[in-house]
Order: structure tokens, then C-alpha cells, then sequence
């Protein structure tokens, strides 16, 4: 838990009292279990304590757009927590076997009966995950509207070596989960990645990328 945005500022003994005003529960799931299942009954934000979940919605023809893929310390459902459905917006599974924490959003924003301090950088600290996620899904939709698989994938590269920092880096994504995240087909962007390959853009084994020609790169996301 100290990974997570959510509980920034805020030491492990005020962490206890604010979890006894939220009360959360916990539970463990296997892999591709469903987590929560879009349409039902929302039942607060989700915080991954271990393992990862992939967080997913499929568009009117049935096809499965992936959101974001969560590791430990990291949250879902913020978005759709107070929009006043009642309802999961996505379907959330489990990638690998996990456990995770549900917090319910009405305590969180509520009044804290304790009217400890700590809850307060709770809520500060939710509205700027809220926002910085709101940012993540512009970005999300500016891939969606570049025309061209080469555009795509580059540009997705290019993010991921910003933020890593380095030309060799590891993909957080599987091939099958980037193609749903890009909204392409899995042979099409395999396909596309071993034509760049070819061409000495770059080099990939597994998960593992390395970025060669990174201004050629850089063109092909223009």
C-alpha cells in the first residue's frame, strides 16, 4: 500500500485510522477471474495489493478495448465512482492471481467521523489521480485517432522510452493486450513490429524493447 497515489502523506499509523473510518474489504481472486464485471453494482474503488488486473471495455461490436493493465499499489475505478451510475463502466479481470482492496467512495468523500487530518490528503490525493487519469484518456484517445498502425506503435513506443528514460526497456503490456489497447489486431501489429525490426528501428525480445534509430522513430509517430 505504500506504492499507492491514494495514500500519499500519509504514515502507516494514520493509515490505520483512516482505514477504520473506511471499513474496506479485501478480496483474492485466481487468474482470469473477473474482478468486477461491467453493468453491476459498483462497490468502490479498487486498489491492487498483489498481482495485476487488466481493466477493459468492449465497444458495440464486441471487441475488447483494454484501458490499463494495474500492478500493486495501483487503482481502478476512481473514474466511475462518483458519476452517480451505481454501475462498473468496465470489466475488470485478473491478469495473474491478485488481492484487492475496495475502499467505498461515499466514506471517502463523506465526513470523517474522527475528522482526522490524514482523510483530508485522502481526498486531495484522489482528486489528483482522478485528473491525472482524465489525462491518461485524452492521450488513450489520441492513439485511437492516428490513422496508421506505424503511427501508432510508434508513438506507444515513444511514450514508454520517455518514461523510462532509455532506449531498452520493458513493455508493460503483452502483444495481444497492446493490439486491444491500440485497438488493431494482434497479427497486424506483430507484423507491423517485425517490418520495423527489419529496418533496424528497433529490436524486441519478449517484452524487452531497444529503440535504434530513435529520430526514425520519432518521424513514423508524426
Amino acid at each position: 500500500m505504500s506504492k499507492c497515489e491514494l495514500f500519499r502523506g500519509i504514515t502507516p499509523d494514520e493509515l490505520n485510522i483512516v482505514f477504520g473510518c473506511l471499513k474496506p474489504k479485501v478480496s483474492s481472486y485466481e487468474k482470469n477471474e473477473w474482478v468486477a464485471a461491467a453493468g453491476e453494482k459498483f462497490d468502490g474503488l479498487g486498489i491492487v495489493l498483489s498481482g495485476e488486473v487488466v481493466v477493459a471495455k468492449e465497444n458495440a461490436a464486441g471487441s475488447r478495448v483494454i484501458m490499463a493493465v494495474n500492478g500493486p499499489g495501483e487503482m481502478f475505478g476512481e473514474m466511475a465512482a462518483f458519476s452517480g451510475e451505481g454501475v462498473w463502466p468496465v470489466t475488470v479481470s485478473a491478469r495473474t492471481a491478485c488481492t484487492v482492496m475496495f475502499l467505498p467512495a461515499g466514506k471517502i468523500v463523506g465526513n470523517c467521523e474522527r475528522l482526522c487530518a490524514s482523510h483530508r490528503q485522502l481526498v486531495i490525493n484522489l482528486l489528483e489521480i482522478v485528473s491525472g487519469k482524465a489525462l491518461m484518456l485524452h492521450r488513450k484517445l489520441e492513439y485511437l485517432a492516428i490513422k496508421s498502425l506505424r503511427g501508432k506503435v510508434s508513438s506507444f513506443l515513444l511514450e514508454q522510452y520517455k518514461r523510462a528514460g532509455r532506449a531498452t526497456f520493458m513493455m508493460p503490456m503483452k502483444r495481444n493486450e497492446l493490439a486491444d489497447f491500440l485497438n488493431v489486431s494482434r497479427p497486424s501489429l506483430s507484423r507491423e513490429m517485425c517490418r520495423m525490426r527489419d529496418e533496424g528501428v528497433i529490436e524486441f525480445h519478449m517484452e524487452s524493447i531497444k529503440i535504434k534509430e530513435l529520430e526514425s522513430l520519432r518521424s513514423m509517430a508524426e
